[in-house]
This record gives C-alpha cells, sequence and structure tokens, in this order.
C-alpha cells in the first residue's frame, strides 16, 4: 500500500457562542474562520483524516502541503508510522513548523490505520479502558460569585472536578482558589491552570495558597521556556507541579521536566502539542516510566482515544465557557466520557464538511 493523495479541505469554524474569554494579557475565543481538513489517500482506497481547526488553519495547512507534505508523503506505505513522523521532525529543523502541524500527518495515518482495521484508534493502540471522568476546565469569568455558580452547575452535571482558568492576578487568584475550595468542600478533586501568566516570585506566592488549598494540581504558571525556574517552583511549593503542555519537543522536552524534579504531579500529553498520537504516546510511557500521570490536554475526539489508550491518565478535560454550564455531548450525566465505537479516530459532527468528508464525520445518536 502507497499513499498516492494529500489533500486539504477548508471547513468553516464557527465562532464561541457566546464568545469567551481568558485571563487578562490573552485573546479570548477565535472569531469564526477557516479550518481545515488533511487527508490521506491510498491506492487500495484505504484514506485517513486529520482536523485541523485553528484561526488561520486553512491558509497554513495549504501552504505546508504544496511546499512541504505533500512531495514528502507521495509513494510512502501509511503504515510505517514511525518512520514518517520522524521525518516530520526532521523538516521541523528547517520548516520550523508551527507546534499543532507537527502532529497532523501522524493522526491522519493513525485514523488510516483504525478505518483499515476496522477498530477505533484507541483500540489499535492497545487500549486500556473503555470510560473515565471528566473534569469541567473553566474559561474566565468576570467575578468570584460567578466561578463559584458555575463550580455549582458542574458538580450537579456530574463532573468529576473543576479547573480554574483565572484572572493572571496572583493575589486575586488566589482568594479564588481559596473561595472555590471553601465553596465546594474538601472531597471536590479541584485544579489551576497559570495560563504562564507569572513570573517565579509570584507562582510560589501562589502555589504556595494552592497547596494550603489541597489542589490536585498546578499548572503551567510560568512559560515552559526555563526549566531551572520551573524546578526552583518545584522546590518551593507543596502542590504538585503539572507541566510540559506548550513547550516545544514532545517527549524529550517532557523527559527534562522529569529529569529536574519538575513533574512532581506528572507532564501534560495531547495529540496537538505534542506530535500527534505518536508523540503523546511516547511521553506519556515516558511519565509512566517515573510513575507519574501524564495528563491528556483538550476537549476534542483525538485525545478521546488517547485517554482510552493511557493507562497514567486521570481525566478527561472538558471546556466549559458560557454562566449556564451545559455538558458537552461527549460528557454523559455521571460525567463520564465514553470510549468512541466507530473505525478510526472521526472528525467532529457539528461541522459543515463538503460530501468527500461526512463520511469521515463521527456518528450522532
Amino acid at each position: 500500500m502507497k499513499i498516492t493523495h494529500v489533500e486539504v479541505h477548508r471547513i468553516h469554524v464557527p465562532a464561541a457562542d457566546p464568545p469567551f474569554r481568558w485571563r487578562h494579557g490573552l485573546g479570548g475565543s477565535a472569531p469564526a474562520g477557516d479550518g481545515a481538513v488533511l487527508r490521506i489517500g491510498t491506492d487500495d482506497g484505504a484514506e485517513g483524516v486529520a482536523l485541523f481547526a485553528r484561526p488561520g488553519a486553512a491558509v497554513m495547512l495549504e501552504d505546508l502541503v504544496e511546499r512541504v507534505f505533500r512531495e514528502e508523503l507521495i509513494g510512502q506505505d501509511p503504515f510505517q508510522r514511525e518512520w514518517l513522523w520522524h521525518r516530520v521532525w526532521e523538516l521541523d529543523r528547517i520548516q520550523e513548523l508551527p507546534l499543532p502541524t507537527l502532529g497532523l500527518i501522524d493522526i491522519a495515518l493513525w485514523d488510516l490505520a483504525g478505518r483499515v482495521t476496522d477498530q477505533p484508534t484507541w483500540q489499535v493502540l492497545g487500549g486500556f479502558r473503555t470510560e473515565i471522568p471528566a473534569y469541567a476546565s473553566t474559561s474566565t469569568f468576570a467575578t468570584t460569585e460567578e466561578f463559584l455558580d458555575v463550580a455549582d452547575q458542574c458538580l450537579e452535571l456530574g463532573f468529576h472536578g473543576i479547573k480554574l482558568h483565572a484572572w493572571g492576578d496572583a493575589t486575586r487568584d488566589a482568594a479564588l482558589c481559596v473561595a472555590l475550595r471553601e465553596h465546594v468542600g474538601p472531597d471536590v478533586p479541584l485544579m489551576y491552570d497559570g495560563s504562564a501568566g507569572f513570573d517565579l516570585p509570584d507562582a510560589i506566592r501562589l502555589g504556595r495558597v494552592l497547596g494550603e488549598a489541597d489542589y490536585l494540581w498546578y499548572e503551567e504558571p510560568m512559560r515552559e521556556f526555563s526549566i531551572t525556574a520551573y524546578q526552583r517552583l518545584a522546590d518551593a511549593v507543596d502542590v504538585p507541579l503539572l507541566v510540559g503542555e506548550t513547550s516545544d519537543g514532545a517527549h524529550l522536552n517532557s523527559a527534562d521536566f522529569i529529569q529536574a524534579g519538575a513533574a512532581t504531579f506528572g507532564v501534560r500529553t495531547s495529540t496537538t502539542l505534542r506530535g500527534g498520537i505518536t508523540g503523546a504516546m511516547r511521553t506519556a510511557h515516558l511519565a509512566d516510566a517515573y510513575r507519574i500521570r501524564a495528563e491528556v490536554h483538550g476537549s476534542d475526539i483525538p485525545n478521546q482515544h488517547l485517554c482510552m489508550a493511557i493507562s497514567n491518565t486521570t481525566y478527561y478535560e472538558s471546556l466549559v465557557t458560557a454562566h449556564t454550564v451545559v455538558r458537552e455531548r461527549h460528557v454523559d450525566a455521571a460525567g463520564l466520557v465514553h470510549a468512541p465505537q466507530g473505525p478510526g479516530i472521526a472528525l467532529p459532527a457539528e461541522l459543515d464538511y463538503c460530501p468527500e468528508l461526512r463520511r469521515f464525520a463521527e456518528p450522532v445518536s
């Protein structure tokens, strides 16, 4: 079997309704725009797809396919995923590929593998579980009262924990974290994500409050450029750190966080920021060797497959962005996400696809 065609299909990605925002200094939800689907096909009709839905995705992916990816892929064996994964990293040395594009070919090839074998990709990966609890991962709301109300709704809807994305002010965020712990009591798992908003002194100050409030993990308080800064943070706080979400280098970079003693809870893994399925699984296995967690980042279908295939992950991250909370349809009334059942990975059903892509979309019952 050989790859014979590599195509990009533009798709319209609607804006979030209602729009939402992140901490001070960051942009909010993206406007409507053109996303893209990478479609890889073979001489015997087998195909696989990968969704790239970020702002500017269509222009970016069309350029990469025309200049780089198509020439590299045509004539290759689609089952040589390992070789092709390494080849993408070789290309990155000169191309400096945007981080989310490093795994697109890999995701499409894992989708193809599932479709050829008529299995969900999580089963092709080996499979570990068939359901996982979801936590509510908030966007940033205006007041403490709004956060507490959203938390009440999330718990009533069955979510198994709550992670805050707050304002990026160490003093104000610390007060919110304490208020939420007092509001929900000692038994609800709580997490905090700083979205890289702090320097080391403020990260330490906030981290000490999180430790006293018994937060499960402390995520990305600083940009992940300085592992030394994270090492010093780990030495100074009791709250466990979850690191390595946005840093380049996939498992190689995660290894340095672990070696430095900075991954005291674990490392992040994802298809989007860790080089697709292959990079994400490498990261998870690396973390497992050190008996720490590899928490899956992001609310999308490829990461649902990761959650079902990785033994040392705890939760599915489900984004909650509106004051009136509605569970995403993949989360049931008990707060669980169940393993996908269709072959391959699948595209999300809610987007409007051209006829050539509709057969790749997930079924909706």
